[in-house]
């Protein structure tokens, strides 16, 4: 019965974001369209949640286990209140004339293709499967970048698309390498793609197939999860396209692509003969972190600015999984979870705050706190909890970041914690002028309080992991870092 169970809710987290995504493009209605698109997400989170208590059996296809059922749920909640968000801000952009009836169906039809896509690649039990579904969510993202149709705007989906094609081919030949390895061991066939069976074998895989593999997964997967050098789509997207799908793209979809990464890592690990993984991730993600660093300082553009603060903790995650261990892989998982729901909370609040300034220039923008004063609150709390002070989860995740390198290889504390430095820095810089001050220009109304509430709730869960955690999460927690090693 439980099983049964669990296999309609894998079912609903596939089925409910495919059907909504094609009644979503004829629907002719942006109201309707928008409520069905949050009604829609909605029955995805409560689908997801019930995979936390039931585990369906794998098959060659899908797969549940603890790794990505603590992703699943992750994947959808933040995709509901996104979805919440995009109904007031969608809404705005059709008033103000930036977008049509027609461009707004199709907005919320590939919303619930990326949703579907997304849940698609966490469940995949299958290498390929999980190569398709996530490059199925890129171009998904490439087409709702260039949605505005101006001259920027199409200039950084066919960038995204350009660099994206170059992670699509990469992680190709990764993933046909891997099967090549397997092939030997385990014959020809979809059990040779599955990673149940690849890591009950992987022992026995040639390690020169395996390590030639890793180095164009990483490359190739990592160029989606925003890693430098091959992150330039990334600051284009995020400030040309709609503010719904930054939150997204920073919340969800770079995670998607690290967990496609660290899966492959796991492989690794089962096969003592193979490269070790993790200085290829942790210099991979040290290198990151300080580029974003000294780039923040140059950044004029309040959605620029946070889509590079994306790149540094991104930067931070793959750093910490490449460290390895215990302490180092729970920093991570917790950095993850933090993350996502900070960074769309803070890109919920600048999405409102184009709207109500007119503009994304941060040199224009001043005063919120007097003249919005919950959104420039919310938007305080916001850059205060990436930041990493106190007590907000993020300065959790990156203290156990810190101390776990300290305890392991001190001399890469120096360079994690300069380009922890240059964030901070650089975002309390910029958040001074932004909240307070004398506001210039026009002022628009701002949001409705009830719209503000997935931002709110975000920076609430956030506030809370910063003092407790509960018990069963943090059990998850430590039950996945011991599979990641």
């Amino acid at each position: 019965m439980n099983g049964d169970l669990g296999w309609m809710a894998m079912t609903a987290l596939l089925a409910i974001p495919a059907g909504a995504a094609l009644l979503l493009a004829g629907l002719p209605s942006y109201r309707l369209g928008a409520g069905l698109n949050a009604g829609a997400a909605l029955i995805s989170l409560l689908a997801s949640m019930i995979l936390f208590g039931v585990r369906p059996g794998a098959n060659v296809y899908l797969r549940v286990d603890d790794f990505n059922t603590y992703l699943i749920i992750l994947n959808n909640l933040v995709s509901f209140t996104t979805s919440a968000f995009s109904a007031s801000y969608i809404t705005h952009e059709l008033e103000t004339g930036r977008l049509t009836p027609k461009h707004l169906r199709f907005y919320h039809a590939m919303y619930q293709a990326l949703v579907f896509a997304m849940n698609l690649a966490l469940l995949a039990n299958n290498i390929g499967l999980l190569w398709v579904a996530i490059e199925l969510a890129t171009l998904v993202t490439v087409l709702m970048v260039g949605i505005y149709r101006t001259r920027e705007a199409l200039e950084a989906a066919w960038k995204y698309f350009i660099l994206g094609s170059l992670g699509i081919a990469l992680a190709l030949f990764g993933t046909i390498l891997v099967y090549l390895a397997a092939q030997p061991v385990m014959g020809q066939g979809l059990p040779a793609m599955a990673w149940d069976q690849l890591l009950t074998h992987a022992h026995a895989f040639d390690p020169a197939l395996l390590n030639l593999a890793f180095i164009f997964l990483l490359l190739g997967y990592g160029t989606k999860a925003g890693l430098v050098p091959l992150h330039a789509w990334l600051p284009d997207a995020h400030a040309e396209g709609p503010t719904p799908i930054s939150a997204v793209l920073s919340g969800l979809l770079l995670n998607v692509a690290l967990y496609a990464v660290l899966r492959f890592k796991i492989l690794m690990n089962a096969n003592p003969s193979a490269l070790a993984p993790g200085p290829l991730m942790a210099g991979l993600g040290l290198l990151s972190l300080l580029f974003a660093g000294f780039m923040f300082y140059r950044r004029g553009d309040i959605k620029r600015l946070f889509a590079y603060s994306s790149i540094e903790h991104m930067g931070i995650m793959t750093f910490a999984f490449g460290m390895g261990g215990p302490l180092a892989n729970f920093a991570g998982l917790l950095h993850m979870t933090m993350h996502s729901l900070t960074k769309s909370a803070i890109f919920f609040a600048v999405g409102y705050i184009s709207q109500v300034k007119g503009t994304q220039r941060i040199s224009t923008i001043h005063g919120l706190t007097a003249t919005h004063p919950l959104l420039g609150w919310g938007f305080v709390a916001g850059v205060m909890a990436i930041a990493g002070m106190p007590p907000f989860g993020v300065f959790m995740s990156e203290f156990l970041v810190v101390s776990s390198t300290f305890a392991r290889e001190p001399w890469l504390a120096l360079p994690l914690v300069i380009g922890l430095l240059l964030g901070f820095g650089t975002l309390l810089w910029r958040l001074h002028g932004i909240a307070f001050g004398e506001s210039q220009g026009a002022n628009m109304p701002g949001p409705a309080p009830v719209t503000a509430l997935p931002m709110m709730t975000h920076l609430i869960l956030v506030l809370a992991a910063g003092f407790w955690l509960p018990g069963p999460l943090v059990a998850w927690f430590q039950s996945v870092a011991a599979l990641l090693g």
